[in-house]
């Protein structure tokens, strides 16, 4: 079985650097060995009036082999370093997001793999393309890179802080 994990992480509150490396400890110690981050990018907020995100792209090989324990983790994890889930789309001092668990495809509640927006997130394409840029996801097979020119955004190599 291939356990092969991409998360997202993003924070817009606070001193957001330092929330996104206690998510990239907390990760390393609890879901993820063999972990690997993109740069961190800072992008603007999509959803309610809020001030701008650092996201960054993490992969490595899941300690879990099952998808739903490893979603569990990562709430668990935000729910440590102080998130609180008020508003949709809101403010947020962590979010995690499990964007593919190896070639599992799934599409029932709570969590729908590969992560069903990431066709339409700069904020997620971008990092993961300096990531891994050759990386297919599952669904019509193009690579992040394909992904991330679709979107008609500057170079990430602009954005990067």
């Amino acid at each position: 079985m291939d356990r092969g994990v991409r998360l997202a992480l993003g924070s817009n509150i606070g001193d957001r650097e330092s929330h996104l490396a206690a998510a990239r400890d907390q990760i390393a110690d609890r879901i993820l060995n063999e972990m690997e981050c993109s740069p961190i990018l800072e992008t603007e907020a999509v959803g309610p009036p809020q001030g701008h995100y650092l996201n960054q792209v993490v992969r490595g090989i899941s300690r879990h082999l099952d998808p739903l324990r490893l979603l569990e983790e990562c709430l668990q994890i935000e729910t440590r370093l102080g998130r609180v889930r008020h508003l949709k789309w809101g403010p947020r001092v962590i979010d995690i997001d499990l964007l593919t668990f190896g070639s599992t495809e799934r599409d029932q509640q709570p969590l729908t793999l590969p992560h069903p927006r990431i066709l339409e997130r700069f904020f997620v394409l971008a990092p993961w393309a300096q990531l891994e840029p050759e990386f297919q996801i599952s669904r019509g097979g193009k690579t992040i890179k394909e992904l991330l020119g679709q979107l008609g955004h500057p170079s990430p190599n602009e954005v990067f802080r």
